[in-house]
């Protein structure tokens, strides 16, 4: 009977025993299962959407360089027209805004009175000759009665001296002859210069004076000038590139700024402005079309020479952080890299990049404040292949 109950209770502790061990095999499992779990949920990182941006292509071509300014628009030459005369305003030639050519009749004075006056004098120096005729020829009968001791000196020195006035009194009939032509003739006013008249101040049917008003003004604008400033820094640039040949210089005018008329610098002021601290140029467009006119104000691009293969980004993609000047690149994978660039000169929203960017890079226009480096993006149009399409007919 004790060998029954040691054979029981010996059975019941191996059971316990099995018991444990089973238990404790299926913990060890589970936890290697759960620990297995927790490391794959901590190996998978979270994927964030790609960032949607508008890209351009970093473009190598020739950039001039150029000064900007605004310029106001003065006629090549202008003449105030006034009549050296005075009399009746009988004529006007033309009208009011005209083109005119050099030597067109303009105005005409009453020249009735300068008429009269270049008769009398015609028949001044016509008695005056016949007199001064009369006198010579005494003058010479008295020298050989003088000679032959007929009649006394004095009464030949009185021929001769009386043959003498009358021959000082001729040339001054002469004189005075002349500028009775010179008087009828400023009575036809023609123009001295080809160009555009204003305004008729004084109306046909007035009587003027002579040197007292002006009749009309003319303004020269084929060839024309833009008179314009720029700061004096840049003056000894714009003298350097003078001595190698004419600057080239731009005039656009408000509202079509496609089609800008193009002239050469011709003046250099000789001081610089105190006041602004700017130096005063001009320019001289051929004008053909007579797209300027005096008066006007225009905008003035004055190209000093060129920069060749310099790499050109649209200026919206430069940014600005604490180390300086970057862009954002979209590399093949479409992941953005910031780049650090050395930024030159800006023109028509474009700016030249002098180091950090290579020809045909992508660099983000739009969108670069939700990018950091290493970020994915999405491109969702660019900014050179749109321009592409609106040049494509």
């Amino acid at each position: 009977m004790e060998d029954r109950l040691f054979e029981a209770h010996r059975g019941t502790r191996m059971r316990a025993t099995l018991r444990s061990l089973l238990i404790g095999i299926s913990g060890l499992l589970f936890l290697a299962f759960f620990s297995s779990a927790c490391s794959n949920e901590k190996s998978k990182k979270p994927v964030s959407a790609p960032i949607p941006v508008t890209v351009s292509i970093a473009i190598q071509k020739t950039v001039p360089v150029e000064l900007r300014a605004i310029g106001n628009v003065q006629a090549y030459s202008t003449v105030t027209v006034k009549s050296k005369v005075g009399g009746e305003l009988v004529g006007v030639h033309f009208k009011e805004g005209q083109d005119v050519k050099k030597g067109a009749p303009l105005f005409t004075i009453d020249p009735r009175p300068y008429k009269a006056a270049l008769k009398q004098a015609e028949a001044n120096l016509e008695r005056d000759l016949a007199q001064a005729k009369h006198a010579r020829e005494d003058a010479r009968r008295y020298e050989s009665l003088i000679q032959k001791g007929v009649v006394p000196q004095q009464q030949y020195d009185k021929f001769r001296t009386d043959a003498d006035a009358l021959e000082a009194t001729v040339l001054a009939d002469r004189a005075a002859l002349e500028n009775a032509k010179i008087q009828l003739g400023y009575c036809s006013i023609h123009s001295p210069i080809d160009g555009r008249t204003g305004s008729l101040i004084v109306q046909q049917g007035n009587h003027i004076k002579a040197e007292d008003i002006s009749l009309v003004v003319i303004n020269q604008i084929v060839p024309i000038d833009v008179a314009f400033s720029v700061p004096e820094q840049f003056l000894s640039e714009i003298k350097k590139y003078m001595a190698l040949g004419k600057l080239q210089v731009e005039a656009l005018v408000p509202m079509d700024d496609e089609r800008p008329e193009r002239g050469v610098i011709t003046f250099i002021d000789n001081a610089v402005d105190t006041n602004t601290g700017t130096i005063r140029l001009k320019g001289t467009f051929a004008n053909r079309e007579k797209k300027l006119w005096p008066g006007q104000f225009v905008n003035v691009v004055l190209t000093l020479t060129t920069e060749p293969n310099a790499i050109v980004v649209p200026t919206q993609a430069i940014q600005t952080g604490q180390e300086g000047q970057y862009v954002f690149v979209v590399k093949q994978d479409l992941t953005v890299e910031s780049r650090p660039v050395v930024a030159g000169r800006s023109m028509n929203n474009e700016t030249v990049v002098k180091k950090g960017l290579n020809p045909d890079e992508k660099v983000v226009t739009d969108g670069q404040l939700r990018l950091y480096p290493g970020a994915k993006a999405e491109i969702k149009t660019s900014d050179s292949a749109t321009a592409a399409k609106k040049k494509t007919p």
